[in-house]
């Protein structure tokens, strides 16, 4: 402050002005000291002014994981809004684990964000008792609990698992198997679960055995995971039709896994995945998924942030359904 004032031949006082009410500063003045801020390469703590104002300008967005390119959706659609607003995002992740959203929890809430968005609806005790005792908005985004903690922005996984077994068995499909991770100690991706959940309940609505639906490894979920699974499921339950993968990166691994071992898809076995990923449009043949708008799910967390932000009373729980559906592709075929 020092620095710019004697550079550009004004008062701290104005400088202080120039940053935090500019309007309030003829703009000859107010540019001669963006030119000295420029100039000596000066950033405003925006920390130490949060102390009188209560604000930080930064929304904490935590992530089960950075290699799903639909949370980079997310994290993008938030992005678009809130810079329009001059806030910014904090980003952490958790690896599915649920220790580790804990402690990323309490290393965020340190530097007192304006709001916190979260994926899932299942938190230990206490990262639950820390987000209610934060007293901020709370948005919990790509699921839609009973129970939110405040907020929720989201779709059914259980729909999806129910919603992709249907498809299989309306197709003609009697022996139906499906890949998912295993849950391992704290490392559980409860969203995938409840896809699970979703497709053996369908599957036994149907008078469908559920001996090929396969938790093999741990989250998160990759192409690696996707074709060690396949691979298993070839190797331990022969003679599956059609499979159901928790997600396209696994549906992908599974798909290659095939092609390694003379399998053809669809012809041999037919596969569908969720997501809808970019490579499963590129892959041949390109994957049957079950797609949800997740760059509109973070815009729509977003405008709930600034809308809530900018009341003065606490707005009521929330719980919005941006929807799903299901894209036909050519991974899938009618059994012959």
């Amino acid at each position: 402050m020092r620095d710019v004032s004697q550079l550009a031949g004004v008062s701290r006082m104005t400088v202080s002005r120039v940053i935090s009410d500019p309007e309030l500063v003829l703009p000859a003045t107010r540019e001669r000291v963006l030119k000295a801020i420029a100039d000596l390469g000066y950033v405003p703590d925006r920390a130490a002014g949060s102390l009188s104002s209560r604000r930080t300008g930064f929304i904490a967005l935590i992530l089960p994981t950075l290699t799903n390119a639909n949370f980079a959706a997310v994290a993008h659609g938030l992005t678009e809004v809130l810079r329009d607003a001059d806030y910014h995002l904090l980003i952490a992740y958790t690896e599915y684990d649920m220790a580790e959203e804990e402690r990323q929890l309490r290393a965020l809430l340190a530097r007192r964000p304006e709001a916190i968005v979260l994926t899932g609806a299942v938190h230990r005790r206490n990262a639950s008792r820390l987000l209610i005792a934060a007293d901020i908005p709370i948005i919990e985004i790509a699921d839609l609990p009973q129970q939110p903690i405040e907020h929720a922005i989201g779709f059914s996984n259980y729909h999806v698992g129910r919603t992709a077994a249907r498809y299989l068995i309306d197709k003609g499909f009697s022996r139906i198997g499906a890949i998912a991770a295993a849950n391992q100690g704290d490392v559980v991706d409860h969203r995938g679960e409840e896809r699970m959940r979703g497709f053996e309940e369908e599957l036994a609505i149907a008078g469908l055995g559920t001996e090929r639906v396969l938790r093999h490894g741990h989250a998160p979920v990759s192409f690696a995971h996707g074709a060690a699974a396949m691979a298993e499921m070839i190797d331990s339950k022969p003679g599956v039709e059609a499979l159901f993968a928790v997600s396209d990166l696994s549906a992908v691994g599974a798909i290659m896994e095939c092609e390694r071992r003379g399998l053809r898809v669809p012809g041999d076995i037919s596969i569908m995945g969720f997501g809808d990923f970019e490579i499963g449009r590129e892959i041949n043949p390109p994957l049957t998924t079950i797609h949800v708008d997740f760059a509109a799910l973070g815009r729509r967390a977003a405008e709930m942030i600034m809308g809530v932000l900018s009341s003065d009373m606490r707005e009521p729980p929330r719980l919005v359904d941006v929807g799903l559906r299901l894209i036909e592709r050519a991974s899938v075929a009618k059994p012959a």
